[in-house]
């Protein structure tokens, strides 16, 4: 079996390409998806064409990279733009929102409000004491930069 596949290079590339497209959903990052192509690409000239190793190497290589600088960012927005819409849906979940300082806090000095029965990490330009409400602003991963209510 192993001297069929390397004996016939468009079955090479083309196992090649599925292991790759098949890595691209362990691991995602919507790289490794054009490396497959690139294979797949590889495999359809050998078919065609009998082209030597080092030029096998070298239609993988160009094709990858040609198709991962012209193609990935118009992948991403157009399939993988709703993740961005979830982020915002997400943001607005805290934005506006009041929450409980639990310390003293202000300035440099990070500290810790209560939002929906859970401890955040906080900023805030203004001071701020212990038992104040606070309004959030924003959330950056998992701090809230927060402000004195008024």
């Amino acid at each position: 079996m192993v001297t069929i596949v390397f004996s016939r290079p468009e079955l090479f590339w083309f196992i090649l390409g599925l292991g790759l497209f098949l890595l691209e959903l362990v691991i995602p990052g919507l790289i490794i998806f054009f490396f497959g192509l690139g294979a797949w690409i590889t495999a359809l000239v050998c078919l065609i064409f009998s082209p030597g190793i080092n030029l096998q190497i070298i239609i993988f290589a160009l094709s990858s990279l040609l198709l991962l600088l012209a193609l990935r960012r118009v992948i991403q927005k157009k399939f993988l733009n709703s993740k961005r819409t979830h982020s915002d849906d997400v943001e607005d979940e805290f934005t506006g929102k009041e929450a409980l300082a639990t310390i003293d806090f202000g300035g440099i000095k990070q500290g810790k409000v209560e939002f929906k029965g859970t401890t955040w990490t906080a900023e805030s330009g203004s001071e701020i004491s212990k038992g104040q409400r606070v309004i959030i602003i924003k959330k950056d991963s998992f701090k809230l930069l927060v402000e004195p209510k008024k």
